[in-house]
């Protein structure tokens, strides 16, 4: 059974919080469609500044108890997690089964990762 500590949570904790704010640098200027691109592009730099702050340090961290691939795998499925929760709420887009069913197979080739020799 592996062992669960704060080495362990603190990367993944730090992913769904870069993710958030990446999710927002990319998407959520398009709820604003009449701001001008350069301008979304600037605060999105921003937004993304913020992300980075997190996703370099879960890395680095993270790499210590997981490997390069497991911490990738990780970042894409919390970035879909993260997504259809945004595009729900914040955007105010359906998730229909045809969207569920598509990232639970990504999540599924996702744990073939995480198996063990």
């Amino acid at each position: 059974m592996p062992t669960i500590s704060w080495p362990h949570i603190l990367p993944i904790l730090l992913l769904i919080g870069s993710n958030i704010f990446m999710t927002l640098a990319w998407y959520g200027h398009l709820r604003f469609k009449s701001a001008p691109i350069l301008m979304v592009i600037f605060f999105s730099w921003l937004i993304a500044f913020v992300e980075y702050t997190m996703a370099v340090p879960a890395n680095r961290m993270g790499h210590n108890v997981y490997s390069a691939a497991e911490l990738k795998t990780m970042q894409e499925v919390i970035t879909l997690t993260v997504f259809v929760a945004f595009a729900a709420i914040y955007l105010k887009e359906p998730v229909t089964i045809r969207h569920l069913i598509g990232f639970g197979l990504i999540a599924a080739g996702a744990a073939v990762i995480f198996l063990k020799r």
